[in-house]
């Protein structure tokens, strides 16, 4: 088994260990029940984390009560042999739910998770606006006389009433992947809901200034906060809540800006 050193580790102690280099093709089950046979035996594990989705496949997060038994396993069981794949270890870089959970202060706990979330979404927004950026197409091999010949190609089109052949010009980012601002939009809702019964449920969350209405289109409306966090906390506990009989759920996004 190999030894930590000094470049194997990158990140400033704590409590949660990752580990990456994981086999892939094991079912999450298996890979939990083996990797807290490995470490349980360096202290108590409040938390093992694996997830299946492609971008999380083959790394984990196993969370110890203290940071002193998280140095111990890592460097104890760095370049283990796990499913015949030698695994590597590191500090992670963020504090886990369960640590702060541990901790018994409520209020810390529901800031740390409103942060992970929006760090979260920002993250898909970037990727979103990354994904539509490759859309565009690649600049002429001729240079500028090939890019004005494709200014005037599509001056033309657009003159006689036809849609550009671009995609990157009409690619927009989903409403799912908007990044958090203060704004929230809310859709599908009962045409009987006024800004009283929908401040009775968005009020009660941290910054909540009000709801406005849109007088012209029934079943939407907007709801404003003080700051990110509160729509943030607002969206992530009223997203595909059912209000009325036979509602299929309100869709709740950020303001598009």
């Amino acid at each position: 088994m190999a030894v930590a050193t000094e470049t194997d580790v990158s990140s400033p102690p704590s409590a949660t260990v990752y580990v990456r280099n994981l086999e892939e093709s094991i079912k999450i089950d298996q890979l939990k029940e083996a990797l807290t046979e490995i470490f349980a035996e360096y202290g108590t594990i409040i938390d093992l984390v694996a997830k299946r989705n492609i971008k999380a496949r083959g790394q984990a997060f196993v969370v110890f009560e203290d940071a002193e038994a998280a140095g111990r396993a890592i460097n104890e069981v760095q370049g283990f042999e796990l499913f015949e794949k030698p695994m590597v270890l590191d500090y992670a870089r963020t504090r886990s739910d369960a640590t702060i959970k541990q901790s018994g202060n409520d209020q810390e706990y529901e800031s740390h998770k409103r942060r992970r979330l929006a760090e979260k979404e920002r993250k898909q927004a970037q990727e979103a606006m990354e994904a539509q950026k490759k859309l565009k197409r690649p600049p002429p091999a001729n240079g500028a006389s090939a890019d004005a010949n494709a200014g005037r190609a599509t001056k033309a089109s657009r003159g006689a009433g036809l849609k550009s052949s671009n995609p990157a010009a009409t690619a927009v980012v989903p409403d799912e992947y908007l990044p958090p601002n203060k704004i929230l939009f809310v859709q599908n809702l009962p045409e009987d809901y006024d800004v009283e019964a929908l401040t009775a449920i968005y009020g009660r969350f941290e910054g909540f200034r009000e709801v406005r209405l849109v007088p012209t289109r029934k079943g939407i409306a907007f709801v404003e906060y003080e700051t990110d966090a509160g729509a943030i906390s607002a969206k992530e506990n009223t997203a595909g809540m059912s209000l009325g009989d036979g509602n299929k759920g309100i869709k709740v996004t950020y303001q598009r800006q």
